[in-house]
């Protein structure tokens, strides 16, 4: 049974085929499934101007998901992987799902936010590691939301070429250069480390006093080259409860290039692997999403492999991580 909001549905399925992330299970049923770890579409972020609201980012999780179940490049569960030291589930009893698209009202924008956090809050109550697909930066918004359910304080991990910290364009205030002062004013998260600013974006100079006001630890991406990947992991805390929003474009756009803000200088493939899986290790990771990949810019298929891969080591990090043990 599909959950409604309004009379609509909360979750639809992906409008693609193969449609699902590896091929995993679809489920629709928000209540009653059992996951460990769960996939989810947000496509829409708030538009900035009328008409704006489907865009190029919207295309990317059916996209990631199609580009998954590729007969050419198949990824199988159970090859051995190197990035992790095994298949993807380790032999375990790990149950990984696909929840689809959250829906859109294309006469109400803002019901797919709210839809969205309906949704995450409750794959959250179930003790499942959210997985999300985007859509532009602003759809981490909801999910940021749905971390209330934890009734704890929980450490912002950010991976992006720009801050994040605008209040508002055009009037509105919960676009995709906001989300690091609309998640800066929610009481459960608590430390936030930004990771890979550089070039000119989405902050003027009030903006990055705004965010060192607030405490904000700020590693530009020249930073992480100059003194390595590993000093940085050393300056976010142990033992925690974290999220990890990633935008490719923080990832050097040789390796990512289809994203609308190609900036030269950006973190590793390396860089970017040691970090997921040292955060993991560090405490347990609640979920992460990717934002802004714009599949009709891709080149050769190289945004795409990265973006599998970058989830796979997620994935496959937290289950080595011990995350699921206990369940």
């Amino acid at each position: 049974m599909t959950e409604t909001h309004n009379n609509h549905p909360l979750v639809e399925s992906p409008r693609v085929s193969p449609c699902t992330f590896l091929d995993f299970p679809l489920i629709n049923d928000l209540d009653n499934f059992q996951a460990d770890i769960s996939i989810l579409g947000i496509p829409f972020g708030m538009p900035y101007e009328p008409g704006s609201m489907a865009n190029d980012q919207s295309r990317a999780p059916d996209a990631i998901r199609q580009f998954t179940n590729k007969s050419d490049i198949y990824y199988s569960l159970n090859h051995f992987d190197w990035d992790l030291g095994g298949p993807l589930l380790d032999g375990r009893d790990i149950r990984v799902v696909d929840c689809g698209n959250v829906t859109a009202d294309t006469s109400d924008h803002r019901q797919h936010y709210l839809r969205a956090e309906q949704v995450a809050r409750k794959i959250f109550s179930h003790d499942t590691t959210l997985i999300t697909l985007g859509g532009d930066h602003g759809v981490p918004i909801p999910v940021m939301r749905a971390l209330e359910v934890f009734e704890t304080k929980v450490t912002l991990v950010h991976i992006d070429a720009h801050l994040d910290w605008r209040n508002e364009i055009n009037g509105e205030t919960e676009g995709y250069s906001s989300t690091i002062r609309r998640a800066s004013e929610m009481p459960w998260i608590d430390k936030i480390i930004q990771i890979g600013m550089r070039g000119i974006g989405s902050a003027r100079t009030q903006e990055v006093g705004d965010a060192i006001a607030y405490g904000a630890t700020i590693i530009d991406a020249y930073e992480v080259h100059d003194i390595g990947v590993d000093a940085i992991i050393n300056q976010i805390p142990d033992n925690g409860l974290y999220y990890l929003t990633i935008d490719a474009d923080g990832i050097d756009p040789t390796i990512m290039p289809a994203v609308m803000a190609q900036t030269p200088g950006g973190l590793s493939w390396n860089q970017v692997r040691k970090l997921i899986h040292a955060i993991v290790n560090k405490g347990r990771v609640l979920g992460m999403d990717l934002v802004e990949i714009a599949p009709s810019s891709d080149v050769g298929n190289i945004t795409m492999i990265h973006a599998e891969r970058l989830i796979c080591n997620f994935i496959g990090a937290c289950v080595r991580a011990g995350y699921y043990d206990s369940k």
